[in-house]
């Protein structure tokens, strides 16, 4: 048994994995703390994919009216989905739907999808902000701006052209960001479970 414990420390000795006292090396305690927060980064994200999921299904929901959903700089916000929408999911025989068209968003066949368990996970959306007008894709994994349009510019000096593109992007920060605080402020509610997701199902049965 000695020998066989003894055999063991000096193969570990030999591929680094513990010093000359035999203690683990800083190398190996600091490779299992990255493996340890790696993990809690995997999980912490999908936590947020899942949040973000839901809040584009949300979004999706609220939009349909055409109302303005968030107040931004003093002007409302008004969302409408366009073009392609991507759904996902974790269960079931289908955990994948793409559809594609102006009106696909809203179609009858994407509400069955969210019905089955599916839930929004990237779109591109048009923000109506008072007078202007932005287009941008959002991903739920990170809630990342995939891809955005920002209105035409009004200013014709370089200079101005580009503090203008900035102001644009700002602006655009503030609306993606308002759209986000009033989905939480809606899911931190008590009435999420008792009403908003009894609301949603009926919105999704309803093919009308």
């Amino acid at each position: 048994m000695a020998r066989r414990d003894q055999a063991r420390a000096e193969a570990a000795f030999l591929r680094g994995a513990t010093g000359v006292d035999g203690a683990a090396t800083d190398e190996d305690r600091r490779d299992e703390a990255e493996v340890e927060r790696d993990r809690a980064r995997e999980q912490l994200l999908r936590g947020r994919t899942w949040l973000g999921r839901e809040l584009l299904t949300w979004l999706l929901w609220k939009s349909e009216a055409g109302d303005p959903l968030v107040e931004v700089d003093g002007a409302g916000v008004a969302v409408l989905f366009t073009g392609r929408v991507l759904l996902r999911g974790v269960v079931g025989d289908v955990t994948e739907v793409a559809a594609r068209g102006a009106a696909a968003p809203y179609a009858a066949q994407v509400k069955r999808a969210l019905a089955s368990g599916l839930l929004v996970h990237q779109a591109r959306l048009r923000l109506d902000h008072g007078e202007r007008t932005f287009e941008v894709t959002l991903d739920a994994e990170h809630l990342d701006v995939r891809a955005a349009k920002l209105p035409e510019l009004l200013t014709e000096e370089e200079d101005d052209r580009a503090a203008e593109r900035l102001d644009l992007c700002e602006q655009l920060g503030r609306i993606v960001d308002a759209l986000v605080a009033a989905f939480l402020a809606v899911r931190a509610e008590r009435a999420w479970a008792r009403t908003t997701v009894p609301a949603l199902r009926a919105w999704m049965a309803d093919e009308g």
